[in-house]
């Protein structure tokens, strides 16, 4: 049932993304040669489908760390409540995966944002 879910939100996901990426002028000529007067970038004509590349990772690496530190105190929590005696070395393991973590996120980030700020439209 959860895959279906899953399959219905990314179809309904692709048919929303899909109309702007596919939407034409009625008169293409006429537009290009509106477009070639004025010699100016087009504009917002179309969707930059690196734009959309760009929004979907990092969402999905917001969704994934903030999924990997839920796990991370969740395990550290319940290590500390099986082994009270082990808590500070369970504690400072956690913060330095905790910064691994965030670090590897910043990077995919950052990896976003110089493509969509590469992204023409």
């Amino acid at each position: 049932m959860k895959t279906l879910r899953i399959l219905v939100l990314a179809l309904m996901t692709l048919a929303i993304i899909g109309g702007p990426i596919l939407a034409q002028s009625a008169d293409v000529e006429k537009a290009k040669q509106d477009l070639e007067r004025a010699k100016q970038p087009p504009g917002n004509l179309t969707l930059s489908g690196a734009a959309v590349g760009a929004g979907l990772g990092a969402a999905i690496t917001l969704v994934g760390a903030g999924i990997g530190f839920g796990r991370i105190g969740s395990a550290a929590l319940e290590s500390m409540a099986r082994q009270p005696e082990v808590a500070p070395r369970v504690q400072t393991a956690m913060i330095i995966i905790g910064a691994l973590l965030e670090g590897a996120t910043f990077f995919a980030l950052l990896v976003c944002l110089l493509v969509s700020f590469s992204a023409r439209f």
